[in-house]
This record gives structure tokens, sequence and C-alpha cells, in this order.
């Protein structure tokens, strides 16, 4: 899997390379490969940003689910963007309640740009308690 981070960790550009390794008996990609690819992205996006902005949260995915649409039989490709609207959300939940919960969308596409599965996951953010340590949770 390759991957390169946005600028100030605003976002991620994934390649899921295909490979003996991941490859099903239909000589696509194994499902459960593009699922995992997808699962650590947002959190470590999140923890990044708000960290940044000063908070101190434990923030892990809570749940996550996925349709296949068209088999991967190439690499596959996903970008997710953290926006300063998303940013923000999660800021003012934080202020007000102390937790983030949101889920957000990704399309996994092929190089010819078709879409083969979209994925939605749930983020779960929330500031640590006095005296809890932060851990990183990806």
């Amino acid at each position: 899997m390759g991957k390169k981070f946005h600028k100030g960790f605003r976002g991620v550009d994934v390649k899921i390379n295909k490979s003996i390794f991941n490859k099903n008996y239909n000589g696509s990609i194994f499902g459960g490969t593009i699922y995992a690819a997808t699962d650590p992205f947002y959190a470590l996006l999140f923890d990044q940003l708000l960290q940044r902005q000063g908070f101190k949260v434990r923030v892990w995915l809570k749940s996550a689910s996925i349709q296949y649409l068209k088999p991967g039989r190439g690499n596959l490709y996903f970008t997710i963007s953290v926006t300063d609207d998303m940013l923000n959300d999660a800021i003012e939940a934080l202020n007000t309640s102390g937790k983030f919960v949101k889920a957000y969308p990704m399309e996994i596409t092929n190089a010819e740009g078709e879409i083969c599965a979209t994925v939605l996951n749930e983020v779960y953010v929330r500031n640590l308690h006095q005296g809890e340590q932060p851990r990183i949770a990806y």
C-alpha cells in the first residue's frame, strides 16, 4: 500500500497495490484488503489535526461498513481530506460535550476512475480525562 499525506495532515492519498498476497480466487483484490486499507486514516488525521489545535484526545474508528461495487482487478486508489468545516465541527463538539462522533464516506476507485467500493468510517474522538495518558490509536 502506498500513501502520501497532504501538507499539515489535512488529507491522504492511498494506493492499494494488487499483488499475489492480496488476490482472491477471482483474480481481484481481496475485499478484506480494501476494507483494512481504509481503517486508520480518518482517526490518524483527526488525531494529528486536533493535537495541533492543542487538544489532548483519544481517537479511534468506532464503526465501518463497505459496499463492493466492482471487482478491483488492478491497483485501487482513494483520497480523503479533512476540511475546515469537518475540523471545526470536531472542535465545537469537543469544547461543548467533550466528544465527537461522525461518519465519513470514501470512494475506492480503479485506475480508470471507476468506483469499485464505497466505505463509511465512523470516527470517535473524546477529550482525555484528567490524569489519563494519551495513546496512539492507529
